[in-house]
């Protein structure tokens, strides 16, 4: 029964979330840190900090904008230009 199922799972269980098997049942949610650059290019430091949480779980990165119009607030992530593009990729490569 689904009761007893769920009494036997653990938070350190696999666990498959659409379509994707994750190693456990833990998500970072998505958080807005407003650490990119005035033009929404992440930091370097961005790859370092998703890096040193990517063995929790499943993360979901902060949100960007795409477009500069679109940005709600300073030093926002941006996923609309070449070097904002590229910046993501660094960080995606590290987890």
């Amino acid at each position: 029964s689904s009761e007893t199922r769920a009494a036997s799972m653990s938070l350190f269980d696999k666990v498959e979330f659409a379509g994707l098997e994750l190693s456990n049942h833990i998500a970072m949610a998505p958080m807005t840190r407003s650490r990119a650059s005035s033009d929404g290019v992440v930091a370097d430091f961005t790859a370092t900090y998703y890096e040193q949480r990517a063995s929790a779980g499943l993360l979901i990165t902060e949100g960007a904008t795409i477009s500069k119009q679109g940005s709600g607030w300073h030093h926002a992530p941006g996923i609309y230009t070449v070097e904002q593009t590229e910046a993501w990729k660094a960080v995606a490569s590290a987890v």
